[in-house]
């Protein structure tokens, strides 16, 4: 297929250059989408139809559609229907489909297949066992290098969501384990196959917590022939200033409140001046005069109907025009467009609407409002009480935009701000993964890019660690401006060993009180190993470090990446202790175009990765890192949760409480 591609003559067929090149840059796509990917097979199932319009028929499901010199199908596309079944058919429901078979894999090459035959009479199994012994191989397949697809292994629940429509938001959430990220990248692929020509023209955008984490997920959608999806974080998306500062946890609270987005509104109409005289236009030797009342009612208008600041200030000289051109015609004129247009730009007309409706840059908006504690007060009143207010007003007031310093969360103010004043576009859709972080700004933020789109929110309330972490997703999904969200969970756990989602799981009492505990389908006994590190005085720290590496080393000799996970604050001297050891490590991210098996993790970027084994440094460490138990916790739960085959906990200091069971054990 590659090659009829890039055999295809393309120099005289286009009419002129510009189709040319779009039609040249269409193929050069075309040619990568085809790119053969050495150990990501195109197959990797087949159904055997008994009844219905394909019974009689076999089919090979792949990751994308496969046809031959003639042009016969020899792999159907599993975003394709005749593919559901792959997916849902059970021995309780079939869907005409008698028998399904599963593919093998070893780096690429086919070493096994295993036949489910949905005639027999034999019960399915529980929701907490896998049916397929390949199934489970795949899943616990070692995890070197970046996220892979789950094409192969989708469960039904998962491909429910995938497969949901593209006119509706969906909020997915999701414990450790539950696959919610590769199910958010899975939909965005299926809904490009479904709605190509939609999203071509709307675009599509994947937003994760960090580079790190975007880095991690980047090639799932290429080895689903999809290429054309962005990805991007928050801070991406809110860049109209550089950020060079931080905000107190206090501050950042306040500023990520939903309640700035009002005092914002109020400090921009601040600027709309009530105008005090009538407006005269001289055409020829008549002379036309707007009073100053008509024009009052012409902007309470234009503030009534709420529409953005640029766009009142483009109709107020129209309104103005329109007003002239009424009086020509009362006195017997008769005016077009034309003079319309020559009237709305007369001079008379554009000084009295920079005088009422004047231009506003959003950025010196936002650093007025936090530079000014009198202007602050006036818009924030009825709003913010005055700690508040002290909280978000900068203690070294700028005198520039470009020498601010802006933290994250004023940037999504100028966001908010430049959403005020001229609309945002919106993407056909938007997959938002780790929302439970997000403020209330930051949902606006997203919100914004996906007004006349749908979105797909992923997360999990348990693991939000941000003083201003989601509280229910009824709130966040009204601030995202999709309050009629459908709102799924999934509960089943496939990567998490069950031994090690229950001892993460022993926290959410304590965090998240309400929450379903995963319920992993997997079991690995010797998975969770707990290591204290004695006191025996001298060099404790020393001690401490080498008792890591050592865990380390044991990991190295097990098949499969390794992350050492610890409290941002003891990275430096775990840094030297591995090099000191003679171990190479990497930074996260870096395990894409690297060959080295052990990443050195702080906990604060964990989030949204995943280890075949981890070794997780001192849990009292990254609870203290935190500025409240109850984030600790949930920062521990996250790092708990990161791994794939097994879990190494080495620490000093005693484990939190709230790690020991109801027996006493630890």
């Amino acid at each position: 297929m590659r090659a009829e591609v890039e055999a295809l003559d393309i120099r005289d067929v286009a009419a002129n250059w510009v189709n040319k090149q779009a039609l040249e840059a269409r193929t050069e796509l075309r040619i990568k989408e085809l790119a053969d990917l050495a150990h990501t097979p195109l197959f990797f199932g087949r159904l055997d139809y008994l009844g219905g319009e394909h019974g009689g028929h076999h089919f090979y499901i792949g990751r994308r559609h496969v046809h031959d010199g003639t042009g016969e199908p020899m792999v159907l596309d599993w975003r394709a229907p005749v593919s559901q079944p792959f997916y849902r058919a059970s021995r309780t429901d079939p869907m005409d489909v008698g028998l399904r078979r599963r593919f093998g894999y070893t780096g690429g090459e086919l070493t096994a297949y295993e036949d489910e035959r949905l005639t027999d009479t034999a019960p399915d199994p529980g929701p907490d066992h896998l049916a397929s012994r390949l199934l489970q191989a795949e899943i616990e397949r070692p995890r070197v290098g970046p996220m892979r697809d789950i094409v192969a292994t989708i469960q039904p629940e998962q491909d429910e969501i995938v497969r949901s429509s593209l006119g509706g938001t969906v909020c997915v959430q999701g414990g450790p384990g539950t696959g919610k990220t590769a199910v958010g990248l899975h939909r965005v692929a299926y809904l490009l196959y479904a709605h190509r020509e939609r999203l071509a023209r709307t675009g599509t955008l994947v937003i994760g917590p960090n580079r790190s984490f975007l880095h991690y997920i980047e090639q799932v959608l290429p080895a689903l022939g999809e290429l054309d999806v962005a990805q991007a974080t928050v801070t991406d998306l809110v860049a109209h200033v550089e950020v060079k500062g931080t905000d107190s946890p206090a501050a950042a609270v306040v500023k990520g409140d939903a309640r700035m987005a009002e005092v914002l509104r109020r400090a921009l109409r601040s600027y709309v001046t009530p105008p005090t005289e009538p407006v005269v236009v001289e055409r020829g030797s008549r002379r036309w005069r707007i009073p100053a009342y008509e024009l009052t009612e012409m902007v309470a208008e234009l503030l009534g109907r709420e529409i953005r600041y640029a766009a009142a200030a483009e109709a107020l000289p129209q309104r103005i025009a329109h007003a002239v051109l009424v009086r020509m015609e009362e006195s017997g004129e008769a005016p077009d467009d034309r003079i319309q247009d020559a009237v709305a730009r007369h001079h008379a007309v554009k000084a009295a609407v920079k005088a009422i409706w004047p231009k506003v840059d959003p950025a010196k908006l936002v650093l007025r409002l936090l530079s000014e504690p009198d202007f602050l007060a006036a818009h924030a009143d009825g709003l913010l009480d005055p700690g508040e207010q002290r909280a978000v007003l900068w203690a070294k007031p700028a005198r520039s935009v470009r020498s601010a310093q802006w933290s994250a969360a004023d940037a999504v103010l100028v966001d908010e701000a430049t959403d005020l004043v001229r609309r945002t576009p919106s993407l056909g859709h938007v997959v938002l993964d780790e929302a439970q972080d997000l403020s209330p700004m930051q949902y606006r933020a997203v919100g914004r890019r996906c007004t006349t789109g749908s979105a797909t929110v992923l997360g999990d309330l348990a693991q939000g660690t941000t003083p201003w972490a989601t509280a229910s997703w009824a709130e966040a999904l009204t601030h995202l401006g999709k309050p009629d969200a459908v709102v799924e969970e999934l509960t089943a756990g496939f990567r998490v060993p069950r031994e090690v989602i229950a001892y993460a799981s022993r926290l959410l009492p304590f965090m998240s009180p309400g929450l379903k505990e995963v319920s992993s389908v997997r079991t690995a006994p010797g998975s969770l190993e707990i290591h204290p590190v004695p006191d025996g005085g001298g060099d404790d720290d020393g001690r401490w470090d080498a008792a890591v590496v050592s865990a380390c080393r044991t990991a190295l000799t097990r098949e499969g990446s390794i992350g050492l996970i610890a409290a941002d604050t003891r990275i430096p001297a775990l840094t030297a202790a591995l090099a000191a050891a003679g171990l190479p490590h990497l930074a996260p991210g870096e395990e894409t175009s690297a060959d080295a098996r052990l990443t050195l993790v702080p906990a604060s970027l964990a989030k949204g990765l995943e280890y075949d084994y981890v070794v997780l440094d001192d849990p009292a460490s990254v609870v203290d890192g935190e500025p409240d138990e109850r984030t600790g916790l949930r920062r521990l739960y996250v790092v708990l949760t990161r791994a794939v085959s097994g879990l190494t906990v080495v620490h000093r200091r005693p484990l939190p409480e709230q790690l020991t069971d109801p027996a006493g054990a630890v």
